[in-house]
């Protein structure tokens, strides 16, 4: 049971991880598109966004297998 639960957390994450990447990336370029010269700006601006949203299926992970070893 320990084994399902890890594995759900861990596809639920990557989930909730990909549709808020898409999200970002999706609002990054409408905003390039509206406003051209700050496309500098918003592009560093989307690359720790999206850092951070990646932080969070690692994290899942990280408990997934902690999950695991009890």
């Amino acid at each position: 049971m320990q084994y399902i639960a890890a594995a759900i957390a861990a596809g639920f994450a990557a989930l909730a991880a990909s549709y808020g990447n898409g999200q970002v990336i999706s609002k990054t370029l409408e905003g390039m598109a509206r406003q051209p010269e700050l496309s500098g700006q918003l592009r560093s601006t989307m690359f720790i966004g999206v850092g951070l949203i990646e932080a969070v299926p690692i994290i899942s992970i990280v408990v997934a297998f902690m999950l695991m070893g009890k």
